[in-house]
């Protein structure tokens, strides 16, 4: 992986405030001189990430994350210390050197398992130029442009939104690529051809797909043709997971936080017809169905989630479905219905912003809806199976937001003896099969929480014992005191401690003093590639800035050293004495067997 300079990652971390880049993934509120948000590394449902604008870093107080804003943007995004710089020198502008002595960028591409998140970033980057251009085209873009004007998207829309066109042409996409200079493998990874060099999208009006930070990460095409399917995403890659993404979420959510409420349509044409009426919190599901993934996602910004679906049987459906999913994923969650034949567009154009604002404010609680439901099927289901199966839909959400903690006990108690009313059975009954159910909602909301931390059960080893704590305790003074380090510069170096974990951070404080002798928190940490290391990092200068009286800490932490230096020279002296009293014996022991030494090499 390539390497930068200090002054560079330090200029890069300075463009980059992180209230402002965290902000980009969870909603943030003030508390006092911080911010304080949902931590995204844990399933938080009190808010306790705290965002420090003056220190320049972020801690969670309940799964111990921490760091500045580059280890943010690696544990947030998975990326490597350089793929977080790249990516943060990318959004602040910032230009970065090609690293000496090694491959081009697209030289690295042409191996696929060097391609990473950013190298498809960049890639679909340019693909959305290349569409947007195709679009622009005067002959080649006409009959697009037609359809959309038709459709009343505005050309402010178009450019917002970065639409764009695949032309009727099997390979244009991939033989514009060679021009470029970029390698066939990269188009793969990024899903924009498939095997045999031939182009995924053709002839369609192509919608970019961002992440929360505006970053392409993939492709929806509509056909402009008779032929195949209406609507065609890009495949899972690297960077794109249609299960997670949600459409124009980079345009929606800061009017999202704002609001607290975010609202979720199907379609690509819902989002850009209301963003253009002035309806900016409005998102998609990329025309799927609304995941667990889709509710945590907008969990970090939103309070409650309004889902915006048409009134025809397959609408009402998918809507009973996404409030399902809704409901497991642990938010708010209501649905309005759009009255007659038409989609939230052709609503929007018919009765305009104030109607689809109304419709909006007016959505109906998840619970109603879903006992609406009930008794219309109760009534409607001739069959014993329709009416089992119409309680088990509405026992199956009751328990998700039950176990979600969306439902009041006293509310839980009374809904119960409605349904033990309606389908004439004993209200213990009913409740005790609802105890099953929550208790299998909540085994289920738990599973992504168990593998999360299964994956991070790798932890530093810090240790044990007096020596242990006392270098724990020097690294807290140092952290928040770094002068200290210069005063007691011969009593404290890397080599002062055997823990790995904290000679290492020893390391780093030592190399970033010698470039500035009162380095800030965040300086010291932009000289940690280590999240787990950040994290520590962090953790001993919050303790220590707690604990403070520093001076009588650090002199108590370094005797304390240097009495368990003594113990185990006294151990290692006992031990090689052990040592060479055992071969004395050994010794003797053999001159009595063989005392001519017959044999003895």
């Amino acid at each position: 992986m390539p390497s930068y300079d200090n002054n560079l990652i330090a200029r890069i971390q300075q463009a980059n405030d992180i209230v402002d880049v965290v902000a980009e993934h969870i909603a943030l509120k003030r508390k006092g001189r911080e911010m304080l948000g949902l931590c995204p590394f844990h399933d938080d449902h009190k808010p306790s990430m705290n965002v420090s604008p003056i220190k320049q870093i972020f801690k969670c107080f309940a799964c111990g994350a921490g760091g500045d804003v580059f280890k943010f943007i690696q544990m947030r995004e998975n990326l490597s210390f350089p793929q977080a710089i790249e990516r943060l020198a990318e959004r602040a502008g910032i230009e970065l050197p090609r690293p000496t002595g090694r491959k081009t960028s697209d030289e690295r591409r042409t191996t696929s398992d060097e391609i990473d998140p950013n190298q498809l970033a960049r890639l679909n980057s340019w693909a959305a130029k290349y569409f947007q251009k195709n679009l622009a085209e005067k002959q080649k873009g006409k009959a697009a442009r037609q359809y959309l004007a038709d459709r009343k998207i505005s050309p402010e829309s178009i450019t917002k939104f970065r639409l764009g066109l695949t032309l009727d042409e099997p390979d244009h996409l991939c033989k514009t690529a060679a021009k470029a200079n970029i390698p066939e493998k990269l188009l793969l990874a990024a899903g924009l051809i498939v095997p045999g060099r031939t182009d995924k999208f053709v002839n369609r009006l192509m919608f970019t797909i961002t992440d929360p930070t505006g970053r392409a990460i993939g492709f929806g095409g509509r056909t402009l043709a008779d032929e195949g399917a209406k609507y065609i995403n890009s495949p899972a890659t690297a960077l794109f997971d249609k299960s997670n993404a949600l459409y124009a979420l980079d345009l929606a959510r800061h009017r999202i936080v704002e609001t607290g409420t975010a609202v979720v349509t199907e379609g690509y044409t819902d989002v850009i017809m209301a963003h253009q009426f002035g309806l900016t919190n409005v998102v998609a599901s990329l025309g799927t169905s609304f995941t667990t993934g889709h509710a945590r996602t907008l969990r970090r910004y939103a309070r409650k989630a309004v889902l915006l679906f048409d009134a025809d049987t397959a609408g009402i459906e998918a809507a009973n479905r996404a409030l399902q999913t809704a409901l497991a994923g642990r938010i708010d969650v209501s649905i309005a219905v759009i009255p007659g034949e038409k989609d939230p567009c052709d609503f929007l154009l018919a009765q305009g912003k104030d109607a689809l604002d109304t419709l909006i404010k007016n959505a109906a609680d998840v619970f109603s809806f879903k006992w609406d439901r009930l008794t219309e099927q109760l009534k409607a289901g001739d069959t014993l199976a329709a009416r089992k199966q119409a309680v088990d839909d509405y026992l199956e959400a009751l328990a998700a937001g039950i176990a979600a903690g969306n439902l009041p006990p006293i509310d839980t108690g009374l809904i119960v003896n409605r349904v033990a009313a309606v389908i004439a059975l004993d209200p213990r009954d009913v409740k005790n099969e609802l105890k099953k159910r929550i208790a299998r909602a909540r085994r289920a909301a738990s599973y992504d929480t168990i593998h999360a931390e299964n994956r991070k059960a790798a932890k530093l080893d810090l240790g044990h014992g007096l020596a242990a704590n006392a270098q724990r305790e020097i690294l807290e003074v140092i952290l928040n005191a770094p002068t200290f380090l210069k005063k007691y510069d011969n009593q404290i170096t890397p080599d002062t401690f055997d823990v790995p974990a904290y000679g290492q951070i020893a390391l780093i404080l030592t190399e970033t003093i010698k470039q500035n002798s009162q380095p800030t928190l965040a300086e010291i940490l932009a000289h940690a590639e280590s999240t787990d290391l950040a994290n520590l990092i962090v953790e001993l200068a919050t303790v220590g800035e707690q604990k403070a009286n520093f001076k009588a800490r650090l002199n108590g932490a370094l005797d304390a050293v240097k009495l368990a230096q003594k113990q185990k020279d006294k151990a290692e002296i006992k031990e090689i004495t052990d040592q060479k009293q055992f071969i004395k014996r050994v010794t003797e022991n053999t001159e009595k067997q063989n005392p001519h030494n017959v044999g003895m090499v």
